[in-house]
């Protein structure tokens, strides 16, 4: 099989990843529940691991790294435990559903969110921010970038703005963290959600929250934290304020190691190598007839990901020609990203997303375009 949906998941993983994994499961207990060896290497672990991530997102303070199951659940402890009613939010239609069905459900709290649109590329004004401010915004949410065009959103221009009317900048990275390079201090980002299983090569069920500063978010869930176990809340300090219950302490493993390959390795190597891939794609599919390509090519830095629809041929009949008949993998439909689409307008048809993953090679990017080509005169 050859594995173009990366920006679903990575399928491969670093060796490192799965032997971090193993390893934890054989010799680890619970973090921060008892003073056994088992349980010391759980915490010892799950606290390098914070740090590691810390020195990756530039956020100054390791305790300041929150763990959760994925990025919907970090961005839900964020936009939950923010805002109240009367409050307004800044976002736009680049979004998630993990950021967009969280803001929809504040609607009925009382808390109204503003969209900056985006074009017929998927790209945004960013003078629009501007134009959508007023007394009761409180924040911006924005994706680092679309997982459904690839488009990279400009963080340290909204971050600039933000940080100039007093807003916070709640960001999900979950399609650049471990791919490109941010820092929350320089880019202004107060709260940073992203998910371990993607471009950071960790296992699924891994990701977390990066706050900057002394935010009072109020925790989504209560329950044991293994410290202050006579209060009856929950704690104030981060970051047990928000970890409730057994952290996945295996899997946090496994994102350590991952962590740590990409610091080996290099980010501006992982992210020269998909860049390549998707570019080589980009150039090969936009030669060849019937194809239409969704984005902003026209230049600057752009997530791994190329997405396409052969003429009106439904994207989940692509998807599926290109699976049963070449074993390639991609992801076709809607995304979660229904605002995107109806930018683009395609949401009968949806789209076929091709993700590049830094195991991917300029060898199977050809075959792919091989495929589209024999499907395209079909």
């Amino acid at each position: 099989m050859i594995y173009f949906d990366n920006a679903a998941t990575t399928l491969h993983k670093p060796p490192c990843v799965i032997e971090a994994v193993t390893n934890a499961m054989t010799s680890m207990g619970n973090s921060g529940r008892a003073a056994h060896g088992g349980a010391l290497e759980a915490s010892r672990t799950v606290y390098c691991a914070r740090e590691a991530l810390a020195r990756l997102f530039g956020c100054r303070r390791a305790d300041h790294v929150v763990f959760t199951a994925n990025a919907t659940e970090a961005l839900n402890i964020a936009l939950f435990g923010l805002f109240s009613a009367g409050d307004r939010i800044i976002s736009t239609d680049c979004e998630h559903n993990s950021v967009l069905r969280p803001l929809y459900a504040l609607e009925k709290q009382g808390i109204h969110t503003d969209f900056v649109p985006a074009d017929g590329k998927g790209c945004v004004d960013y003078d629009d921010f501007a134009r959508l401010l007023r007394p009761e915004t409180r924040a911006v949410v924005a994706a680092h970038a679309s997982n459904l065009t690839g488009n990279v959103t400009d963080l340290a221009r909204i971050g600039a703005f933000a940080h100039r009317h007093g807003l916070l900048l709640i960001v999900d990275a979950s399609q650049t963290a471990g791919s490109l390079p941010i820092d929350m201090e320089r880019m202004n980002i107060d709260v940073l959600c992203f998910t371990g299983h993607k471009s950071l090569m960790g296992p699924q069920g891994t990701g977390g929250l990066c706050i900057g500063g002394d935010l009072d978010i109020r925790p989504l869930k209560t329950g044991g934290t293994g410290v202050q176990s006579y209060l009856p809340q929950q704690p104030r300090e981060l970051p047990a304020h928000l970890e409730a219950g057994t952290l996945n302490a295996h899997g946090i493993a496994g994102l350590l190691a991952a962590v740590e390959f990409i610091g080996q390795t290099g980010l501006e190597t992982i992210h020269a190598h998909e860049a390549a891939l998707a570019r080589r794609f980009y150039e090969g599919v936009s030669a060849m007839d019937g194809y239409t390509v969704y984005g902003d090519f026209s230049g600057g830095e752009r997530a791994p990901i190329v997405t396409l629809n052969l003429r009106d041929v439904p994207s989940s009949e692509l998807g599926d020609a290109l699976f049963d008949e070449y074993g390639i993998a991609t992801r076709a439909g809607a995304h979660c990203a229904p605002r995107m689409h109806r930018a683009l307008g395609t949401v009968e048809q949806g789209a076929v997303r091709f993700s590049f993953g830094y195991f991917n090679t300029f060898d199977e990017v050809d075959a792919a375009l091989a495929a589209l080509k024999e499907l395209s005169v079909e």
